[in-house]
């Protein structure tokens, strides 16, 4: 029996193929940026390329647990920029931009489909499902190689569930809803934690906690008992306290 270990599902995770690719110009460049990305231990999510700033390449990425920090946009432009120099996969002057994929992210692999089952989703086909290339609604989970939506837009007599073809999807794409906020701000803590646990770091301490001391502390004897107060009482008459050094 082989048992699956934290650092065996990363490498499946990473090695995981994307259903949902880009044609052109994006393709050529995610031919270039997606072993760089894998070698560092991210996975490639999407590419685009569009004309803000004269010409910006995007390039969205992440962890196998789908999170991404800021550091980790920084190491991923280090490690790319010259690797694209060198490739020269666009034929102009550009800008690259390193992202997370967002919390409304597309949806690229099948563990993405599966991991947000039960979210609000928008889907854009490339061959058309029954006549219709646009499909809205909640993902209902993955079938061999179908993905199951059930459709929140559908007309009176139309059958809300549909099962669409991951291959010939062009574009997948979450909604931003409350449930989605919510649950990718869990993720993004329960990631954390354990990278923080795998680098041996404690979270510090609340505010408000005080400093233990070590061992156990001494209760202070009392200063106020009948012996102090008799004793106080003598030295103010100025007698002289025969039980003093007994």
């Amino acid at each position: 029996m082989t048992v699956s270990t934290a650092g065996s599902i990363d490498a499946e995770l990473l090695a995981e193929p994307r259903l949902v690719v880009e044609p052109g110009v994006a393709a050529r460049v995610s031919a270039v940026a997606a072993p760089v990305l894998q070698q560092m231990g991210y996975r490639l999510v999407r590419i685009r390329i569009s004309g803000e700033a004269g010409c910006t390449v995007q390039i969205m990425a992440e962890r196998p647990d789908g999170s991404m920090q800021i550091e980790d946009c920084e190491a991923i432009s280090r490690a790319l920029s010259p690797v694209l120099d060198i490739a020269d996969p666009v034929d102009r002057a550009y800008r690259l931009e390193i992202s997370s994929p967002g919390i409304d992210r597309p949806l690229v692999r099948r563990s993405d489909f599966e991991r947000y089952a039960g979210h609000l989703v928008k889907i854009e086909m490339a061959v058309a499902h029954q006549s219709r290339k646009r499909f809205r609604g909640v993902l209902a989970g993955v079938e061999g190689d179908k993905v199951r939506i059930r459709r929140d837009d559908v007309p009176s007599g139309e059958d809300a569930d549909a099962a669409l073809v991951m291959e010939d999807i062009a574009d997948a794409r979450l909604v931003l809803t409350d449930e989605l906020i919510a649950e990718s701000m869990r993720r993004g803590k329960a990631a954390e934690r354990e990278r923080k646990r795998e680098l041996g770091l404690e979270p510090p301490p609340p505010p408000h906690a005080k400093p233990s001391k070590a061992g156990p502390q001494k209760k202070p004897a009392p200063d106020n008992t009948k012996q102090h107060r008799l004793a106080a009482e003598k030295a103010r008459r100025g007698e002289i306290d025969t039980t003093e050094g007994d």
